[in-house]
């Protein structure tokens, strides 16, 4: 079978004056699109598409059985949804969800409300697309994040905010940087755990949960997976021990997070795999913050990458994991893996 394997490669240089310096984020380093072309290449032909201006010709020269997405996107809050939206007009089939889902799960927002009408626990929220209005929301401490963004991006310390004054200079600051509306919501304090999902339908498969453990996190920094915390602070040469797979937690409550999980991937239409934030309120009981249905996957182990880590867990090598969302996909199409 001829693979497309669609991507956004990270620039060597990925800051400019104009742009935040977390702008690329979310793009893959070469080591990446190696590893997912090398598993790919065990059993079929691989060509190496670039998510740029060339894409469109690209894909029509290459003629794909079926295209292996994890293309990105670079601007507004669609961006996700681009290279998808293309092959489903063009009738080509792809791994991974519809341009619709990815759409949906970028905007925070939207997520939050599928998951309330679908029952689903989720904090309390506001969008703020000024700082004149401010939200009246339950009680502070609140999280400010930007409302079109994954990989931490916007994240810092100076997210959460205790005052109305820190609330108005953080959306403030997310409107002026992101040059996008602020998403406020009540903080959340207990346990951060992400799962992952594979399949579809009846058949979705979620694989061990990955803690995040704060303590390991440099003295004074706050309970929050942040943008430092993931690129910054925790890089390979200098790994934190942040990442717990599998948890101790008890299994009433493994299997309460695994329901939900299950629900909201299913309520949002993912398909093939995701990977979804949960933190446990005051209460102790799971609230969902986001899903990931791009989700990452660095090769290497010291990267911490969340969904490789759940996946080995679960006894899956990572050339077995993309297999495994290849032939999720297969399955949908009615293809021969």
């Amino acid at each position: 079978m001829k693979i497309a394997l669609v991507y956004n490669l990270r620039p060597a240089h990925a800051t400019t004056p104009a742009w935040p310096d977390d702008l690329y984020a979310e793009w893959d380093e070469p080591e990446t699109i190696a590893a997912v072309q090398a598993a790919l290449a065990t059993a079929h032909e691989v060509i190496l598409i670039e998510n740029n201006s060339e894409v469109e010709a690209g894909l029509r020269v290459s003629a794909p059985d079926i295209v292996f997405n994890i293309a990105e996107g670079l601007s507004g809050p669609d961006r996700e949804a681009h290279v998808p939206a293309l092959l489903e007009r063009w009738g080509i089939p792809f791994t991974g969800s519809s341009a619709h889902t990815l759409c949906m799960c970028l905007d925070k927002a939207a997520t939050k409300r599928v998951l309330q009408q679908h029952g689903l626990p989720t904090p309390a929220y506001a969008v703020l697309s000024s700082t004149e209005r401010l939200p009246d929301l339950p009680a502070f401490p609140l999280m400010v994040k930007p409302l079109h963004e994954g990989s931490s991006k916007g994240i810092e310390q100076a997210s959460v905010v205790h005052t109305r004054a820190a609330l108005r200079a953080r959306v403030a600051y997310v409107l002026a940087r992101y040059r996008q509306p602020a998403l406020v919501e009540t903080f959340v304090p207990g346990r951060e755990f992400t799962v992952a999902l594979l399949g579809n339908g009846a058949e979705v498969t979620v694989l061990p949960l990955v803690e995040l453990c704060f303590a390991a996190l440099p003295p004074g920094a706050l309970p929050v997976y942040s943008y430092a915390a993931k690129w910054l602070w925790d890089t390979p040469e200098h790994a934190l021990d942040i990442l717990r797979c599998p948890t101790d937690l008890p299994a009433d409550l493994v299997r309460l997070i695994t329901k939900l999980c299950r629900r909201a991937f299913l309520a949002l239409k993912c398909r093939d795999w995701c990977r979804i934030d949960v933190r446990l309120d005051t209460h102790g009981q799971p609230q969902i913050l986001e899903l990931n249905p791009l989700p990452g996957i660095l090769p290497n182990p010291q990267s911490h990458s969340c969904f490789p880590k759940a996946a080995a867990a679960a006894h899956i090598s990572y050339a077995a994991l993309i297999r495994r969302v290849l032939a999720h996909a297969c399955q949908r199409y009615g293809l021969p893996v």
